[in-house]
């Protein structure tokens, strides 16, 4: 009975979404648009369809926003799970680091960061390109995946640092009396109760990596937003190429949302049994 409940409300909350995004379209579209027509303006949406050059760009740029957010994420992950277990260190010096780490990655903007980084670690240290699998890697990719891991990557860690600390005390003491050593404890201990309460968060966190991908263009990675920005100033339709690029983030964002929310109702209710 309680899931038929959950289930009725899942489904009337997905109605009420389609029928606030429908207003809101009709708002835009109807009142902007006619607003627009009137002054001159003529929608075209099908001309990028009409264009192998254009649509070849944008899925190329869809392509690589999908690349680089996926192994930004692996990559924060790990790094967030070091992070955290850091600062749950009992030594002084990785704790320190651990929180100052945090304290400056979470208090500045992302695009900051990726300025400082491409333009003055990537600089001082010649980053360049190279192969893997045959394949050519270029530095700014791996400088961006590297940004976007390091910043989210910042975030990770206060959810892992949360989880951790949701942990009971007695589970620690009796890890100890066993003579469980401090990796043993995470390996069979913390990390395995982890995974099921971590997975909601972390899938909101994939959704946040790819709108935050978008900041690369700023040093000319040919992600999505990039190739967007460059079909514009070939073709000066301003409002076609910009509702392409917001539905694009949607179709990835949307799903990640439903997953998330899916996990959280899952594991809500197997708490509740």
């Amino acid at each position: 009975m309680k899931e038929k409940r959950e289930s009725i409300i899942k489904l009337l909350r997905i109605i009420g979404a389609i029928f606030i995004s429908s207003f809101i379209y009709f708002i835009l579209i109807k009142f902007t648009g006619e607003k627009l027509v009137e002054k001159g303006y003529t929608f075209d949406f099908g001309f990028i369809f009409n264009n192998n050059q254009y649509l070849t760009m944008m899925l190329q740029g869809y392509k690589n926003t999908i690349i680089i957010s996926f192994f930004s994420l692996i990559l924060s992950v790990i790094l967030g799970l070091i992070i955290a277990i850091m600062k749950k260190s009992k030594l002084y010096t990785f704790k320190f680091l651990a929180t100052s780490f945090s304290e400056i990655i979470i208090g500045t903007p992302l695009l900051v960061q990726i300025i400082i980084f491409y333009y003055f670690v990537g600089t001082a240290f010649r980053l360049g390109d190279f192969y893997i699998l045959g394949f050519k890697v270029e530095s700014s990719y791996t400088i961006g995946t590297l940004i976007l891991s390091i910043f989210y990557g910042a975030f990770v860690a206060e959810i892992f640092r949360a989880g951790i600390e949701s942990i009971d005390k007695q589970q620690w003491e009796s890890a100890e009396s066993l003579g469980f050593t401090k990796f043993q404890q995470y390996r069979y201990i913390v990390i395995p109760q982890l995974i099921k309460p971590m997975l909601p968060p972390l899938a909101g966190q994939f959704a946040l990596v790819v709108k935050g991908s978008a900041l690369l263009s700023v040093i000319a990675i040919a992600e999505f937003t990039k190739k967007i920005q460059e079909i514009d100033s070939m073709t000066f339709k301003t409002a076609e190429v910009y509702i392409y690029l917001a539905i694009g983030y949607l179709i990835i964002t949307i799903p990640i949302s439903l997953i998330t929310k899916y996990f959280e109702n899952k594991f809500k209710i197997q708490g509740d049994e």
